[in-house]
């Protein structure tokens, strides 16, 4: 009782200094540095008091309303940026309500929830049903109020790409910053919890906040940022009934949004928001073709538009929505001629024209997902030979070049082609893995030929200009090409079935182009990415490998060791020269 009486003479006084009325976060914004000192002191007993007393201030009427004062206090200084004390104590009272809340409600049922577990038998169950009920009806309004502190401070996640930079610019992210995905896996859990205690409140909220949005009441950027992104972190919190009439009205007003929102930074931050709010929620996408397909429609149209960040996220939205949906695109649905899949191919070099390389690659991985949940043999390498058509024919058109001229190889341009050609092929072989096997088979020998071509290019280079030539572009360059080719190889062998033909197809050929050539090399101009291609290869195979190791060793080991013992042998001249 005696930390009660200092509890309660400490709330009468902070009225006196700070008055409930008091907008914290404005009076610490323009506070001098001894008051914003006090106001992060102050953070810091209540968290403190609570995670030790709270249980004793909940005993009698009076030292609840004390309590409930504080907890006002502390939801209020939630609100500043410098308080982060403050979400970790949020964190914990509210895993601790939740707890008990799931306990009553099932009380044969051991909580395992983000890695704990709390059991509680039938008998203490009911007999401290009606005091965990009190309990959590005393809560009920500093959990409303909490509820929105999340909301309105929510961390940006990590599938987030588009940002506000410091000159109020909307740019893509170039940088992740792990405090803030600390923070938001924080925040998320809590929402969780919170959304678990009461989903009708969680939904009013959210939803009246989106709603000043469209009026104009509420709008900025970051406003609507942090709705959706708390909107996204909740997935799978409510009853599947509930969560489909909440997100069918949360995507609706957003959409709304964008058509009546004008100016290409404001399109961008809501196309961010769309994006980011249907990628969370696939259970809801598997239930809803239509809404499945209007959803992928959509990113197609975000994949034309031109600001920064926006084509990223809508490539990478596709590829987590088909991961999680791709049965969907490969069935015919009810109202349609055809698979979705089937579509989506016949439409393919318009939806990709405005995409960069490295965003097509994304493109070709999420298609090969779809083709590999294709069960029928035939339709699969139809649609395998649909999606790899337009990299092919560049392909053949540059082997038969070459064939007439070899030096067409060498020049830069027909370099970067064949270079981001190899890396659409690695990026559909990861998804696709066995799949891939007729697609790979068609270039395979052909991308030796130029690997091995290649390689004696670097080589002279090096060889006539020194260690420095391989800094140089050209160069650079060419081993960009020798290393996506081992990538390639790599990828398919490794994500293919275990299947020792496939690995007696592919290493014969490749011993004297790749292992014979690793041998020869000059030691600036050897690839350590073969060394790893082997790895996998032995891995993967094992057994079936084993007259071919002998031939492995003999090719890498004493070369190699003789570069690693070059290298240690010169530290060892820099040691001495430093001593």
């Amino acid at each position: 009782m005696q930390y009660v009486k200092m509890y309660t003479f400490f709330m009468v006084h902070l009225q006196a200094i700070l008055p409930p009325t008091t907008k914290i976060p404005e009076a610490y914004a323009n506070g001098s540095s001894e008051e914003q000192a006090f106001i992060q002191n102050l953070a810091l007993f209540f968290t403190s008091f609570y995670k030790s007393h709270i249980r004793v201030l909940e005993s009698t009427q009076d030292n609840i309303s004390a309590l409930l004062m504080g907890l006002e206090y502390l939801i209020n200084i939630s609100y500043v940026d410098d308080t982060e004390v403050c979400l970790d104590y949020w964190n914990s009272l509210v895993l601790e309500l939740f707890e008990l809340h799931n306990n009553l409600d099932n009380p044969a049922v051991t909580v395992n929830m983000m890695g704990l577990q709390m059991p509680l038998l039938h008998g203490m169950v009911d007999g401290l049903g009606p005091q965990i009920s009190q309990r959590r009806q005393l809560y009920a309004a500093p959990m409303s109020k909490l509820r929105m502190l999340m909301i309105c401070r929510m961390a940006k996640p990590e599938e987030v790409l588009i940002v506000e930079d410091e000159n109020g610019n909307i740019v893509r992210e170039t940088m992740k910053d792990n405090d803030v995905l600390v923070q938001y896996k924080i925040m998320r859990e809590t929402l969780i919890y919170l959304s678990h205690l009461d989903h009708e409140d969680t939904e009013k909220q959210m939803l009246k906040k989106l709603s000043k949005q469209l009026s104009g009441e509420d709008w900025n950027w970051n406003n609507l940022n942090t709705l959706c992104w708390a909107i996204g972190s909740i997935s799978g919190s409510m009853m599947e009934e509930q969560e489909n009439r909440f997100l069918v009205m949360v995507i609706r007003d957003l959409l709304n949004l964008c058509e009546i929102t004008k100016g290409k930074d404001n399109k961008a931050v809501i196309a961010s928001n769309i994006m980011y709010v249907v990628g969370q929620y696939p259970r809801f996408l598997r239930a809803h073709w239509k809404f499945l397909k209007t959803v992928v429609n959509k990113l197609f149209e975000f994949m034309h538009e031109t600001h920064p960040g926006v084509q990223d996220m809508a490539c990478d939205t596709f590829l987590k929505i088909v991961q999680k949906c791709k049965r969907k695109f490969v069935i015919v649905q009810v109202g349609e001629s055809e698979p979705f899949v089937s579509e989506l191919l016949s439409g393919l070099p318009t939806t990709v024209a405005d995409l960069e390389p490295h965003q097509i690659h994304t493109f070709y991985e999420s298609v090969g997902h779809m083709i590999q949940a294709e069960s029928d043999l035939q339709k699969r390498d139809e649609y395998m030979q649909r999606l790899m058509d337009l990299p092919y024919q560049q392909w053949v058109e540059i082997i038969g070049q070459a064939h007439q001229s070899v030096d067409f190889l060498k020049d830069q341009d027909v370099i970067r082609t064949v270079l981001n050609i190899l890396q659409t092929n690695t990026s559909a072989a990861s998804s696709l893995g066995t799949y891939f096997l007729s697609q790979i088979s068609l270039i395979f020998l052909d991308m030796l030929n130029v690997y091995r071509m290649y390689s004696e290019l670097i080589s002279s280079s090096i060889a006539e200009g020194g260690p420095y030539a391989s800094k140089t572009s050209y160069v650079k360059l060419l081993r960009s090409v020798k290393r996506e080719t081992l990538k390639l190889i790599e990828t398919f062998l490794d994500k293919a079935e275990d299947q020792p033909q496939i690995g007696k197809q592919f290493v014969p050929p490749m011993m004297d182009p790749v292992l014979g050539d690793y041998a020869r090399n000059l030691p600036d101009a050897r690839e350590s990415e073969v060394l790893s291609l082997f790895a996998t290869i032995i891995n993967k195979y094992k057994a079936a490998m084993i007259e071919d190791v002998p031939r492995i060793f003999e090719a890498v080991f004493q070369c190699t060791l003789e570069v690693r013992m070059e290298v240690v042998n010169h530290c060892s001249r820099l040691c001495g020269f430093n001593m």
